[in-house]
């Protein structure tokens, strides 16, 4: 092992805590969330189990695309949320695998999906480091997009049920508590916008055409339960219509000279969600995040 690289796990052992970004534990119970669970609409509650059923190798990618260059990273704030980042990242495969694992029905099968997904993976790793961290960055930008909208309309939230609640609440906030932290790497390392705005495109065609083709297949699954669901299904177009138009700005702003994802301020909002899951759904984890902060 170079010398390099021995400074670099000695600063691994010697980080500083990272700020903003807490890895927690979830406690639900995902066979008790029902299968049309967001208000009653087949194509909203199928199209978020089909973004649940990429998480655990899509996340694992992120993992990995920050890992292959860690060694590269000299700022020792930044090594602390990278570690942070991957908790935080562990723990969103662990509960979506969960999630994923309680519908493997007869009737509604995730399996082949997701083993193409997997070729698709195997495939992407093989890119050189740069483009695979760069790809993270645009996905990670994706999901802090989507984790905000989410918190910003508590009434699309107030359709969930308890567990649904917990599982994608706490998502959310975490979503966007690590959404600079692949960027910042990349920034460190390479530096390069130019052919991260390029990925974007990219990855803004694959990932709507990944979603639509996954949520159809369970559409199909579940086609004499979902497809009578008119009103249910025309309802969730809406909602994804109008969410997709009020998130073109925040979109763009990827694109622009001087973006960062901090820029985009949630801490307000994460504060009020962190406080609701602590006191309106017990949630042990935001509960001791809240304490600590009192009695520190």
């Amino acid at each position: 092992m170079s010398l390099a690289n021995v400074n670099v796990e000695k600063n691994y052992l010697n980080r500083p805590k990272a700020l903003g970004i807490t890895v927690r534990r979830l406690q639900f119970n995902p066979k008790k969330i029902k299968r049309h669970y967001f208000a009653n609409s087949p194509f909203m509650s199928h199209l978020l189990t089909a973004l649940s059923s990429t998480f655990p190798i899509g996340e694992q990618f992120f993992v990995n695309s920050v890992r292959n260059v860690r060694d590269k990273v000299t700022d020792p704030k930044l090594q602390a949320q990278i570690a942070a980042f991957i908790g935080q990242e562990a723990m969103h495969s662990k509960a979506h695998t969960e999630f994923n694992d309680a519908w493997r029905r007869d009737d509604y099968q995730l399996d082949r999906f997701q083993a193409w997904l997997a070729k698709q993976d195997d495939t992407l790793r093989k890119a050189h480091p740069k483009l695979q961290l760069a790809l993270t960055c645009a996905f990670e930008h994706f999901t802090a997009m989507l984790g905000g909208y989410i918190l910003k309309h508590p009434e699309i939230l107030s359709t969930l049920d308890e567990d649904a609640m917990k599982l994608w609440v706490w998502h959310a906030i975490e979503e966007i508590e690590h959404r600079s932290v692949a960027f910042d790497v990349y920034q460190e390392v390479y530096g390069d916008d130019r052919i991260r705005r390029l990925l974007m495109r990219s990855v803004t065609t694959g990932f709507a055409s990944l979603t639509f083709y996954a949520t159809s297949r369970l559409i199909w699954q579940d086609k004499w339960k979902s497809i009578p669901k008119l009103g249910g299904n025309l309802f969730g177009v809406y909602l994804v219509s109008k969410m997709l138009l009020q998130l073109i700005p925040e979109y763009l702003s990827y694109y622009q000279a001087d973006f960062h994802p901090a820029k985009h301020d949630y801490t307000k909002l994460v504060n009020y969600w962190k406080a609701r899951m602590a006191d309106e759904y017990g949630m042990i984890s935001f509960q001791e995040e809240t304490a600590s902060k009192i009695y520190s």
